[in-house]
């Protein structure tokens, strides 16, 4: 069941990205193969300029292993891989990087430096994550949020993940993007605690007025596919044409994420929204296209 398809890079992230040229960006833990090589990948594309933090001697083998000569880019020499963390939030707080990218360095570890009120790195939003999917280079995305970051969010943390993934959707050039609150079933169901939910954020959402189409309850099938909508008589804007799955819980976005790469080749962008710098935090077994599409979605969620 394991696809064998060719991960690639989406062509409206890139075309949205090469508008930003040359953004700097810290490398957390360079000196690795695969940070190295989507890192060489963005420069190639001519989207960020790297800041390259950890250990030097690795960092230089790696891009000679490249026949990548990066002479002309700073190399923040530190041995210690969990203190890179810290070099990159000060980057960050002092603005001299825009954007921070995950290397060979655990997501707790980055993100607990990142939190920390020292480096006045929170807005006013909470931070939540994206993830920009693609099949084929052509594809129109499914954004799927949050699978990543807030483990179990309340519907005070959805409404943030929410205005996030909204902002993030326009700035792919979605104006109005339709939002599916997902869970299990279309119906709101005691039984269901987070139909219930999906129900009181759609609520929330007219309320607010928020510039998208929002609505919850909805199962994965009767928000992504019509006939399936049409079948059960589900009649709104969002069913059978979702752009954005709101998932109930990290679990449900992480499992959706990883079958969605394993059994179909998807591109999975991710980034870290919401706050002054976005973070990208891919995982350590992404391929390099994924990566690659991973930076060009910080570059676009740039202010």
């Amino acid at each position: 069941m394991l696809s064998n398809k060719e991960i690639v890079c989406p062509n409206n992230l890139l075309d949205k990205a090469h508008k930003k040229k040359g953004v700097k960006v810290a490398i957390v833990n360079a000196g690795k193969p695969l940070p190295m090589l989507s890192v060489q990948d963005s420069v190639n594309e001519n989207l960020i300029e790297p800041i390259f933090i950890g250990n030097k001697h690795e960092i230089l083998k790696c891009a000679e292993d490249l026949k990548w000569d990066i002479s002309q880019y700073e190399i923040l020499d530190e041995p210690v891989e969990n203190n890179t963390a810290k070099i990159a939030a000060k980057l960050a707080s002092e603005d001299k990087v825009k954007i921070i990218v995950k290397g060979h360095i655990h997501t707790d570890v980055l993100m607990k430096e990142v939190l920390k009120r020292e480096y006045n790195l929170l807005g006013k939003s909470r931070l939540s994550h994206i993830w920009h999917m693609t099949i084929d280079k052509n594809d129109n995305p499914l954004i799927i949020t949050d699978g990543a970051l807030n483990v179990m969010p309340n519907i005070k943390t959805k409404m943030h993940i929410l205005k996030n993934v909204i902002n993030f959707s326009n700035r792919i050039g979605i104006s109005r993007p339709k939002v599916s609150v997902l869970s299990a079933t279309e119906e709101v169901l005691e039984s269901v605690p987070s139909s219930l939910e999906a129900a009181e954020i759609t609520k929330l959402a007219q309320k607010e007025n928020l510039n998208a189409d929002i609505f919850g309850p909805l199962a994965f099938d009767n928000s992504i596919s019509k006939k399936s909508a049409i079948i059960k008589g589900i009649k709104n804007a969002v069913a059978g044409e979702a752009d954005v799955l709101l998932v109930p819980n990290v679990e449900a976005g992480n499992a959706l994420v990883k079958m969605m790469i394993y059994f179909m080749g998807a591109c999975a962008a991710g980034v870290v929204i919401g706050g002054k710098v976005p973070v990208v935090i891919t995982s350590r077994s992404d391929e390099s296209q994924a990566r690659l599409a991973s930076i060009a979605a910080a570059v676009v969620a740039l202010d």
